[in-house]
């Protein structure tokens, strides 16, 4: 069974220094925060999130889990599953976050150094495994966006796949935090050439991005500064998808 039966409106919860922020463009330096990430994680749930994004930034920036802490207290608080990514960088990483109660892990820049972790911990938990693919200029890129990994999107997607990953996630770095509207065709391509899920991230802004996303063909989204901000709420946004 697919996890994403229906296509799904997946708040994020980004951690940075125990409180949830959206930064722009992945910069530091361009964060606003939002308060308590139990409590926004509680705020989502009560909307009708049936799935939460978590992401530890520090962890992304310094390859090492440093919002474990506030992470943790996520997961114990709520009953939907999560997906948590950020500073994963070893299968045994992976595999603890798993017996805690994490329901999927992201591997990014993990992945794309050493493939055979997705393996390695498909092996072990099925279906456990979302690798992050973020593109910039129709490259793969890693470290915090700031190195091209050489491959595309779509030639990534295919090695992941047959490697066992469970969804990938796909974020266009060229729009990604700038509310400026969503591109829709590099998700159609990577949609058409894999049979995993795809999950979509990066520039949502309005109700019209949800729904060509879903046109698009991805399984879900990932929206974070929209909601935050208030362009729409996540009601609204499950609404424009579900007519």
């Amino acid at each position: 069974m697919s996890q994403f039966p229906t296509f799904e409106v997946i708040p994020a919860v980004d951690v940075q220094d125990g409180d949830v922020v959206q930064l722009v463009q992945g910069e530091r330096g361009t964060e606003k925060r939002y308060g308590d990430p139990v409590d926004a994680a509680r705020r989502w749930i009560d909307a009708g999130a049936e799935t939460l994004h978590l992401v530890d930034l520090d962890g992304a920036f310094e390859g090492e889990r440093a919002n474990a802490t506030a992470i943790d207290a996520v997961v114990d608080a709520v009953d939907v599953p999560t997906q948590l990514g950020g500073g994963i960088r070893t299968a045994d990483d992976a595999i603890d976050l798993l017996e805690r109660g994490v329901d999927r892990v992201i591997l990014g820049t993990a992945a794309v150094e050493n493939p055979d972790i997705v393996a390695e911990i498909s092996e072990r938990r099925p279906n456990s495994v979302v690798v992050s693919l973020d593109a910039k200029d129709g490259e793969v890129v890693v470290e915090g966006w700031t190195e091209g990994a050489g491959v595309t999107p779509i030639e990534a997607a295919e090695r992941y796949e047959d490697l066992g990953a469970a969804a990938i996630l796909f974020t266009n770095v060229d729009v990604e935090g700038q509310l400026e509207g969503v591109a829709t065709e590099p998700v159609r391509e990577l949609v058409e050439a894999t049979d995993v899920p795809v999950v979509a991230s990066g520039g949502v802004a309005t109700l019209d991005d949800v729904r060509a996303l879903e046109e698009a063909g991805a399984a879900a989204v990932v929206v974070g500064s929209a909601l935050y901000e208030g362009n729409f709420s996540l009601e609204e946004a499950q609404a424009a998808v579900d007519e």
